[in-house]
Formats: C-alpha cells, structure tokens, sequence
C-alpha cells in the first residue's frame, strides 16, 4: 500500500477536471479523483457551494464541506456573466474532465453543455449527475437524496423488512449521493480510458434514480417473482450492554454458533438442523441467541463468534467506528487541515501498491485559485481587476489584495 506521505506520482497526475458540482453526490465523485493526484477546479458561485455553510463546523469553516472538496482549487465565477463563460471556455479546451450536478437544462442555458464544449476539446469526459437523467418526463425534478430514496422503492423496501412499524423510516444517510458519486467516478475513469485509446471523449448521464435501483438487487427480483414468504433477516441480538449483529450465512458457520454458545444439540434440534428449517424457525432461534447473550457483554459475544469463525459484530457509533483496529491499522482516517486547524476525513476505500490514494492535505477558500488559475490563461492584474469589479469573477480579499 502506498504511503500517503510519500512523493509517487498519483494515477490521475496530470489529468485536470472542471468541476460544477455542489452539495454531495459531484463533489464526493470530484474528491475521489483529487485524490488520486487530478488537478480539480471546483467552479464556484460567487456566494459559494451552499455547503459551505452547512454543520459540523467551527470557526466559519464546515468540515461537512471539507471532507467532500479536500485537495480541490476553486474558482468563484457569474456564470449569467459573459465574461465567465469565455473563461471556462479557455479551461475547458485544455481540460480533460467536466463533472456537473445542475439541474438539467441549466449548463445547456449558459452555454456550457457538452456540445458546446466538445468542438473546443474532442478528448473531454463530461460527466452530468442529476436526479432523473437528462431526458424524460421527470428529468426537471428537483432531486435530493431522500427524495430519492422515496421514489426508487428504497424507503418501503427497508419498511417491508422492520416489524411493527407502519410509516417509512427516517433516514439521514445519503445513501443516493453517496452511490452515485462513486459510480460516477468509475464512469469518468472508463471515459478517459476511451479518450486515451481512441482521441475521443465521451458525455456520461448519470442518474441517481437509476443507482438507487441498482443497488436493489435482490428487490427488484423479487418484484417481479415474489417470494412464498419473506426471507429471514440477521437482526441485533441483544446483550447486556449493547447490541451485536450475528450472520451465520452457511451450516458451518450454524454449527460454530452452535458450539461457540455452549449449545450444540441445536444442530440436532429438527427445527433448525438444515437451513431450509431453520428459515421457518427463524424467530425461535434468534430468541435462543437473544436468552444466550442477554447475561453477557458485547465484547464477550463478539469474542465468542469470532473465535468460533462466525460472521459477527458489535454494534459501533461512527466514533468507535472511527478508533477500531481495522480503520486505524488500514490508515483509513487522513489528518487534514482547514484554516481552523485539524479534523480527520476518510480516505477512499481502495487501495494501490505503489500509486498513492489518499485525501489531500489542503480545503480551498472561496474563490482562492482564481487569480492564479486566470493568470496561467493570460489574463493580466487589470484584466483580473476589471473581472472583479464587474461582478464575474470573486477572489478573496487576501489574494485580490496580493494580486
């Protein structure tokens, strides 16, 4: 695994990405690729990605924000504004990536769709994430992940699952955003791979609808051929101070469970000795699990199973999460740092043996590449000054006073 202090030259290193994305979905995509070494603009409004403001924050700065748009440049534009258009114009002919979560028909309008934009570049990837897809008679819906979660069946799919309970459960993981983001990702990555075998790019139409559904994999299926009765679930067992997730998916792993709570007539028991009774017996024997570890701690379950090879943990808060042997032997949490100090951000979850992949150690202020990226066009300090002054360009007063 490569060492995220290191100097080895990312996988994206080199590949330079436009990026009109805000809230979750296009900047969790973006991130992945910062990353990963690609050089990612975030174009901004002059106000700001609106997460900007979100919580957890301190001092004005939200970590919300960072953990999404670490390793990224931004660049504060009026894109209504003539002047900003012609300068993404001039990014986007030398760019190699345009990723935008809009809602669709808005980059058309300000003339900074894919077919404006491909005639200047014949290699870009360009990449749309949007609720619904670009087309169709929902493709102008307002999208948010919970939305989302609602019309894709999600929400009374996990609804059918709980007992007792009558009204779809609240949810504040945004599961969509999340899951899009991330096949937007590879999406980007298999267009450059087109780009560089064939000279040309390709537009990429990501719908979040369609992600939702293809994580349902086995809901879907059972849509359309329901099944004789509802399939049992793995639920917490409880403990004497917590709860523990219990999976024993195959005999052998039945038979550890068996042995490892003192009870190995249980695998003799008829109604539970092969897993087709066992599925009619669900609820007996989660009970017996339940009356085995009521006496005992978490820990003291979770040791048991494991020692037996069963599938099996403990119920953690994203705290403990965060602190156990696994996330921190794997180095999964990254110290970066804002203009408020230090906080920690997950990095991604692959790893390579020799490229880094790690979040990158910088949050930008809003609008703190501007001057600089706009100079690399040929723009010179009155030509920045009469952007400014204009209203289409926004620099912070620090780096408008530097320039």
């Amino acid at each position: 695994m490569a060492d995220p202090g290191n100097a080895a030259a990312g996988i994206l290193d080199g590949i330079r990405v436009l990026d009109f994305t805000a809230m979750m979905s296009g900047p969790y995509a973006t991130r992945l690729m910062a990353d990963l070494g690609a050089e990612v603009i975030k174009i901004e409004p002059p106000e700001g990605d609106h997460i900007r403001t979100r919580p957890p924050s301190r001092q004005g700065r939200s970590t919300y924000f960072a953990q999404l748009n670490a390793g990224k440049k931004s660049l504060a534009l009026d894109l209504k504004q003539p002047e900003a258009v012609d300068l993404v114009e001039r990014l986007a002919a030398s760019a190699d990536v345009v990723v935008e979560n809009y809602r669709p028909g808005v980059m058309q309008r300000l003339g900074l769709h894919y077919d404006a934009l491909a005639p200047l570049n014949p290699k870009l990837v360009y990449c749309s994430i949007s609720g619904f897809g670009q087309s169709g008679s929902w493709a102008g819906r307002s999208a948010y992940a919970p939305v989302l979660h609602a019309g894709s069946g999600f929400d009374i799919a996990n609804l059918q699952y709980q007992d007792g309970i009558e009204r779809p459960l609240k949810n504040g993981i945004f599961i969509a955003d999340v899951l899009g983001g991330a096949l937007a990702f590879g999406a980007v990555q298999a267009g450059l791979f087109k780009a560089l075998r064939t000279g040309r790019g390709e537009q990429i139409d990501l719908s979040l609808m369609d992600a939702m559904l293809g994580m349902l994999v086995y809901e879907c299926q059972e849509a359309q051929f329901p099944a004789e009765r509802r399939r049992p679930l793995y639920q917490p067992t409880k403990a004497r101070d917590g709860f523990l997730l219990v999976a024993p998916v195959s005999q052998n792993n039945f038979e550890a469970l068996a042995r490892a709570c003192g009870h190995p007539e249980w695998t003799r028991d008829p109604r539970f000795a092969t897993i087709h009774a066992r599925e009619h017996h669900w609820g007996e024997l989660m009970a017996l699990l339940d009356d085995w570890a009521g006496p005992r701690s978490a820990a003291e379950c979770e040791a048991a199973m494991n020692a037996g090879g069963v599938p099996c943990s403990r119920y953690y808060s994203v705290r403990e999460a965060m602190r156990s042997p696994p996330v921190v032997e794997r180095g999964v949490m990254q110290t970066i740092h804002d203009g408020s100090g230090a906080f920690q951000v997950p990095n991604p979850a692959f790893r390579f043996r020799e490229a880094p992949a790690h979040a990158r150690d910088s949050v930008p202020e809003l609008g703190e590449h501007g001057a600089a990226l706009l100079r690399e066009l040929g723009c010179s300090g009155a030509q920045i000054d009469a952007l400014v002054a204009r209203g289409a360009l926004h620099l912070p007063t620090a780096a408008a006073a530097a320039d």
